[in-house]
């Protein structure tokens, strides 16, 4: 096991006024704790043969700023066994830990120029610390208030100048709750504890002072950086339909085909679709050329100036640069089907037909246990067309078209806030007096979570999933907690649950 001689961590920062000698030796010597406590679990993982991940995480696009004309959405690094010491240093995680994103910008509008931040998976992906807390739908106000909540817990150190507090421009803020806005994959391999315990020690070692630049140096420059710690050469740019660059899209792209050429790699895809909500749906992150030939607002004019150019483009994306992340998480939702294909593919090439049938099956199978299968959402779809009439009959809807607009109405009308132990409310004036209703599962079946207004969230939630296209649509483990979380609110107000009509 290879531990280098671990720091006594990163150098001393002078953030605001700076830290006095007392400050510093006191945080030298915990600085050193850690260190030590770092070596006591690497000795325990080790010692258990457990084994780590890291993975490639694309962001879609949100269509704002640059990248409303590059489409590039955004890139960073997902790591399952090495957590967060603060927003700036790493350790290694705590057994139950879910791991974490790091991953750099331009700006983080902080206190001090960093290149990087890392945040767990859960404040990342849901701005929570648990997965159980994440909220059941996003606003705009929603994510607000998480951020500013992480800022109160997590980064006062770091964001205590007026400018981080209030702006909306400092892009910490796109490390806490990426799903709220845009759809997270996250492409993984396995990785063992002395890499891990290897990166730590070299980030903890180097300055983390922002180097960011669009050109030569952006997030997809950093996330290759990383992965090419673990895996030398594994990722790379993509010079024809990048035009040199580096993009979220490319990187992630040449991650896939590396861990693919790797059958004992534990390849998978995780898929984080977008919340629900109001806020408005992302697009899918594009490379280069990719985005030349699907975007009419650059197709048309370049096709004006230069059919040529044009035409190459296109013939470079079609033969070079074609990568589509929703198909590679429905072929890869876990190893076990990554390991049944590599199977099948020897079967074939062996001539072995019924092996290789039967391990089809299997394949087949297993993505359709995590994704679920056409019939099965066709038949959520029946049963919950009748929950629907249902609703409208009784009065909780004042008719079945208002149902899409029932998250918009709920987020006009109130106003979220946090409660105790991570319960996330919506109260919303009524009659003279303050509804409330629980915006997670912790608090939308508290005693004083209204069971009407509780019952259109829900019928709200489970609808959009129901409609959404599957890189929008959850995964069917995810989706039968909703459904069961809506059956427990039809018994709350006193109605049968539909369920016996799914089998």
């Amino acid at each position: 096991m290879t531990l280098g001689s671990i720091r006594q961590a990163q150098r001393t920062r002078r953030v605001g006024e700076g830290t006095t000698p007392i400050a510093g030796r006191a945080a030298s010597r915990r600085r050193v704790v850690r260190s030590i406590a770092v070596v006591i679990f690497a000795l325990l993982f080790v010692c258990s043969g457990a084994h780590a991940d890291v993975g490639v995480v694309l962001n879609d696009s949100l269509g704002r700023g640059i990248t409303r004309i590059t489409g590039s959405g955004h890139s960073g690094v997902y790591f399952s066994h090495i957590c967060a010491a603060s927003p700036v240093e790493l350790r290694l995680c705590s057994p139950g830990e879910e791991g974490a994103v790091i991953s750099t910008y331009g700006d983080f509008g902080q206190d001090y120029d960093f290149e990087w931040n890392i945040v767990p998976l859960s404040v990342y992906l849901y701005g929570v610390e648990n997965f159980e807390d994440r909220p059941l739908f996003a606003s705009a106000q929603i994510k607000n208030l998480l951020e500013e909540r992480y800022r109160a817990t997590s980064l006062v150190s770091y964001c205590s100048g007026p400018s981080c507090a209030t702006s909306n421009k400092g892009q910490w803020r796109a490390m806490v709750g990426a799903a709220l806005n845009r759809t997270v994959y996250i492409f993984v391999v396995a990785t063992t504890v002395e890499q891990d315990l290897e990166f730590i020690a070299k980030f903890n070692a180097r300055p983390n002072d922002n180097r960011f630049n669009g050109i030569s140096r952006n997030c997809a420059d950093f996330t290759r950086e990383i992965v090419n710690t673990y895996f030398p050469k594994a990722t790379r740019r993509n010079y024809l339909n990048d035009f040199g660059m580096t993009s979220p899209k490319g990187i992630s792209r040449s991650f896939v085909r590396y861990a693919r050429s790797h059958p004992d790699s534990q390849f998978r895809v995780l898929h984080f679709p977008q919340l629900p909500g109001t806020i408005k749906r992302s697009s899918v992150a594009r490379a280069g050329t990719e985005q030349l030939f699907r975007s009419k607002k650059l197709l048309v004019p370049m096709l004006v100036v230069t059919a040529h150019a044009a035409a190459a483009s296109a013939l470079t994306y079609f033969f070079t640069g074609r990568f589509n992340a929703q198909r590679e998480m429905e072929r890869f939702p876990a190893a076990r089907a990554g390991e049944l294909e590599h199977q099948r593919k020897i079967a074939k090439s062996q001539k072995d037909a019924a092996l290789a049938e039967r391990l089809g099956a299997e394949q087949k199978y297993e993505r359709s246990s995590i994704l679920g299968s056409p019939e099965e959402w066709d038949r959520y779809r029946q049963t919950f067309g009748g929950i629907v009439d249902e609703a409208v009959r009784i009065g909780v809807l004042p008719a079945r078209k208002t149902l899409s607009d029932a998250l918009k109405n709920l987020d006009q009308r109130g106003t979220p806030v946090l409660g105790e132990n991570g319960a996330l409310w919506m109260e919303i004036p009524e009659g003279g007096g303050i509804s409330r209703v629980g915006l997670n599962a912790k608090s939308i079946f508290a005693a004083d979570s209204d069971p009407r207004l509780a019952y259109q969230l829900m019928l709200a939630r489970i609808d959009a999933a129901l409609k959404s296209p599957p890189r929008n649509r959850p995964a069917m483990a995810t989706f039968t907690e909703d459904w069961a979380l809506l059956e427990q609110v039809q018994a709350r107000m006193g109605m049968p649950h539909s369920s016996a009509a799914l089998h």
